[in-house]
């Protein structure tokens, strides 16, 4: 991001980052490891100089996750933005989205959360946003540049502290619209939805039963990542035995949500998209809708059959929420629970209010969530396939994959790695922009279709020297 005023700048001891931390679109590491509390400061210091280049009195909003490590990382953050002159605002801990919430509402410059989302509870990082749009890219790598160079804005800003969860949570109540009381089962998984969790349940009409909310970095019950099935046994517990209409679950910090029906049947993203999707189509005939390469082909043919002008994009949420914004689509999702609403909301993914809009259609809708999923399109898929690939060759596998598929002529989209399409159905291989790993799909419309994909996604793999796990 071109700064726009560099007069104020002074000059001072750089910094040296570990350089893996510095991520597509968000800065990651491991907390006292690659990611120190010093880094924390010299993070705010380059964030709070990029911010001063737009606004030399502007206003930062930062929060905080539930991870042990945190409290001390917002410290040295604030610290650091405030030695550039810049006034920050204090919202505490809850989650990402109400972070984002803060920042618009606030109308702020921008805003930093301080949050290791689903990775290991030995994990932090920082997500971040300005000028009321995502920060990614060239953003992240240019805060390790100002870091190291010792460039930075010089100033006295003030820190103040705010506290917005009722407000934030009244904006969340508003957008229920159902018809018929329901019965919820929610589980933050002791991550930072948990007090705004409970806020809901005890304001929404209905039965709810709500688990693990106490806000604990140490995760004791389960790990906060709905797209693993193992961390949804306790909610499909609940949700069979309490005679639940649907079970409800957030990552660690908030942005994503996991869902099963009233069998215990889990709802994956792209099937979740699938009644979204229907739901916005009806208000807005002919919108673009965005879903991420790794969803399934029947989620864009069922957007174009109700009308809507489905798009395949990269995955990673920065880069979603630009293409919404460059497309003015009302909604996206991802495969990985991150479901974005623009249309009655602000663009961003927000676990809670996907949470709302999903009870508002299913009290509507009238009907029981496992009859929604089973009148879903059907397809044969393998789970995400996730396998290490070092950071310096995972992209030159994918670029080495793609060569050869050209060569051969076969249908491939290269929006977010390489996306072959065959006569069986598809698979998928692509580097994740977080962490040293191939993350690889197949989907098919027969079992036997699905392993001839399998087998020829493990012969590029094999041709590139990668072995694809059984």
């Amino acid at each position: 991001m071109r700064m726009k005023n560099e007069a104020n700048l002074k000059e001072t001891a750089g910094h040296r980052f570990d350089a893996s931390m510095f991520r597509e679109y968000d800065i990651r590491g491991i907390a006292g490891q690659s990611l120190r509390v010093e880094d924390a400061y010299y993070i705010g210091r380059a964030f709070g100089t990029t911010a001063a280049s737009f606004d030399e009195k502007g206003t930062i909003c930062v929060g905080r996750d539930g991870r042990m490590s945190s409290p001390a990382m917002v410290e040295a953050l604030i610290r650091g933005i405030t030695e550039c002159g810049i006034r920050v605002v204090d919202i505490g801990l809850g989650p990402t989205p109400m972070l984002y919430y803060a920042a618009k509402s606030m109308d702020a410059t921008g805003g930093v959360m301080v949050t290791g989302s689903h990775n290991p509870k030995d994990h932090n990082g920082f997500k971040f946003v300005l000028n009321s749009g995502p920060f990614f890219g060239q953003d992240i790598q240019g805060l390790r540049t100002i870091g190291e160079s010792g460039q930075f804005a010089k100033g006295r800003g003030e820190h103040v502290t705010r506290d917005v969860r009722d407000e934030y949570l009244k904006v969340l109540l508003s957008a229920y619209d159902g018809d018929k009381p329901l019965k919820a089962a929610w589980d933050a998984g002791n991550g930072a939805t948990g007090e705004i969790m409970e806020g809901l349940a005890r304001e929404l009409p209905g039965t709810h039963v709500t688990l693990f909310s106490e806000i604990d970095g140490d995760f004791p019950n389960h790990h906060p990542d709905p797209t693993e099935p193992h961390n949804l046994e306790d909610l499909i517990a609940v949700v069979k035995k309490e005679k639940m209409d649907v079970g409800l679950a957030f990552d660690g910090d908030g942005d994503r949500i996991g869902v099963v029906d009233d069998e215990g049947g889990i709802l994956w993203g792209d099937q979740l998209m699938m009644l979204y999707s229907a739901d916005v189509l009806r208000e807005r005939p002919g919108a673009t809708i965005i879903a991420d390469v790794k969803a399934s082909g029947a989620l864009f043919e069922e957007i174009a059959r109700l009308g809507g002008k489905p798009l395949m994009w990269k995955t990673g949420h920065s880069l979603i929420k630009s293409k919404m914004a460059e497309t003015r689509a009302p909604l996206a999702g991802e495969m990985s629970g991150h479901i974005f609403f623009a249309d009655k909301y602000y663009g961003y993914d927000d676990g809670l209010y996907a949470a709302i809009r999903l009870l508002s259609l299913l009290s509507r809708n009238g009907g029981k969530l496992s009859d929604l999923r089973k009148g879903l399109p059907q397809r044969i898929n393998t789970p995400e396939l996730r396998f290490t690939c070092a950071d310096d060759r995972k992209f030159d596998v994918i670029s080495e994959v793609k060569n050869r598929l050209k060569l051969s002529a076969a249908d491939v989209s290269d929006v977010d790695g390489v996306r072959v399409n065959t006569a069986d159905g598809w698979w998928l291989l692509r580097a994740s922009n977080t962490q040293p790993v191939l993350v690889a799909r197949c989907e098919a419309k027969d079992d036997a279709g699905l392993v001839r994909l399998r087998q020829a996604l493990k012969d590029q793999l094999a041709l590139s020297g990668v072995t694809l796990p059984d």
